[in-house]
């Protein structure tokens, strides 16, 4: 049996044979765009509400003239005389209330039991986000040398004129950003919480941030957060309440880019910063202190800022130019890399001494000493690759409509690093069947050409 670390690698891997095709990834994905069609061209003809203009018309019709001769029947409710009716009087007897007691002591037992059986209602964020599956590739030899030219590699058939790459994808914790109405100033007033993607559970207190209210975003809370104040901001789902997720793929990152630059620059986090020591726990510090180790080491190695919530909505990068030549020369090698993003971090610094004549107002000197900023280049690490159809809207769940291609194997064993047992990471497949693509598309031209000259 296989250990639970296992069970969590395992579900991600892709099935081995495609030789369904109703059950394949492809099938999946057509099915799922015609329902997409269908609930967008159903919600536009609800919205026209044609319904409440079926039983209008311009005037009396010509059959009613005989209608006129005949009286005219009022009809008026009873509830006027209810009041003349009147009520019998009940005489509670102790028979009776000694029953109710019963009554109202059994049904304090069972309700006490029913709380204790009752569930916490799920949350309203609970799967909310669009998760992308895992590209099911193959590179067998046997599917490219068949002669019909019907190659099933895994690859989407026009990924080279309806998909939008997403590159380089970081790690970190996958989430959504919701902002609620706060009566304070923006970016100073708490107004922001951060929502898990599974359970919807909160991750974080409400915080302050410069978006606006009741705006909805797709993110992934860096994994050095604390470090750099980042969150990478993956799609939008509502922007000031306007709903944003049924446009297609391209609009919606370009709204995201567009808007998140008219964002005014995020103030510092306000209060008392907090500065901590890098990497060092109890018996360390008190090892280092009895050394006298700590005296000899740099100030920026000896404290390090630590933002109590991230400040910096920084958008991820995205491709409308999926040609195969594209993938191989621009999008993949981005993939690889390692992002550099430029944040501003608060730098300690001593604050002024006052003599006994200097009048100081309070707080003054404080916020001004400790408000010192330094610019410093964040290392963000890549996850991999992320492929969304043009065409489609944002999807709640797990969606074929967008690929994930990670850029490290899948192993069943997840304690032993993927380098040693030589596996090829998904984006290795994926980049090879790129270029095999890309050569057989070479020879067609080629041989159409000598067809020609011929």
């Amino acid at each position: 049996m296989l250990a639970k670390t296992d069970r969590k690698v395992l579900f991600k891997s892709p099935p081995t044979v495609f030789t369904d095709k109703l059950i394949s990834q492809e099938a999946r994905r057509s099915k799922a765009l015609e329902e997409q069609k269908r609930r967008r061209a159903q919600k536009f003809e609800s919205s026209r509400q044609l319904d409440a203009f079926a039983d209008l018309n311009l005037g009396n019709s010509d059959d009613d003239g005989d209608l006129e001769d005949e009286p005219e029947i009022i009809r008026e409710g009873v509830s006027g005389f209810v009041q003349m009716v009147t009520q019998p009087v009940e005489i509670p007897s102790l028979s009776s209330d000694a029953h109710n007691h019963e009554t109202v002591q059994s049904g304090k037992r069972r309700g006490k039991t029913r709380r204790k059986r009752t569930k916490a209602k799920p949350s309203k964020w609970a799967d909310k986000c669009m998760y992308a599956e895992l590209l099911e590739m193959n590179e067998e030899a046997h599917l490219w040398n068949n002669q019909s030219g019907d190659v099933i590699d895994g690859l989407p058939r026009d990924l080279e004129a309806a998909w939008v790459a997403v590159a380089p994808v970081p790690t970190g914790k996958r989430c959504l950003a919701v902002t609620h109405q706060s009566a304070g100033i923006v970016g100073i007033s708490p107004n922001t919480t951060l929502r898990s993607r599974v359970l919807g559970k909160m991750l974080l207190p409400r915080f302050p941030s410069s978006l606006p209210p009741l705006t909805v975003l797709d993110c992934i809370l860096d994994v050095n957060w604390r470090d750099n104040g980042i969150i990478h901001v993956l799609d939008v789902l509502k922007w000031k309440g306007q709903d944003v997720g049924d446009c297609e793929t391209p609009f919606r990152f370009w709204w995201r880019d567009t808007r998140l630059a008219e964002l005014p620059k995020p103030p510092l986090p306000s209060g008392k910063f907090s500065f901590t020591a890098p990497y060092t726990t109890a018996g360390t510090s008190s090892q280092n202190e009895n050394a006298g180790s700590s005296s000899n080491m740099h100030a920026s190695e000896r404290e390090r800022y630590r933002f109590p919530y991230p400040t910096s909505f920084v958008p991820i990068p995205y491709h409308t130019d999926t040609t195969l030549t594209s993938l191989s020369s621009f999008v993949i090698p981005m993939a690889r890399s390692t992002r550099k993003i430029s944040v501003d971090i608060p730098v300690h610094v001593s604050p002024p001494e006052f003599t006994s004549h200097d009048m100081a107002v309070d707080g003054t000197h404080d916020s001004v000493a400790s408000r010192s900023t330094t610019s410093v280049i964040a290392h963000v690490d890549s996850d991999g690759l992320l492929l969304y159809v043009s065409h489609a809207s944002y999807e709640e769940g797990t969606s074929p409509l967008s690929c994930w291609i990670p850029n490290k194997a899948i192993t069943e064993r997840p304690e032993v690093p993927s380098s040693s047992e030589g596996h090829d990471s998904p984006l290795d497949v994926f980049q090879r069947l790129v270029q095999r693509r890309t050569v057989k598309d070479l020879h067609v031209v080629l041989g159409s050409q000598d067809s020609m000259d011929i």
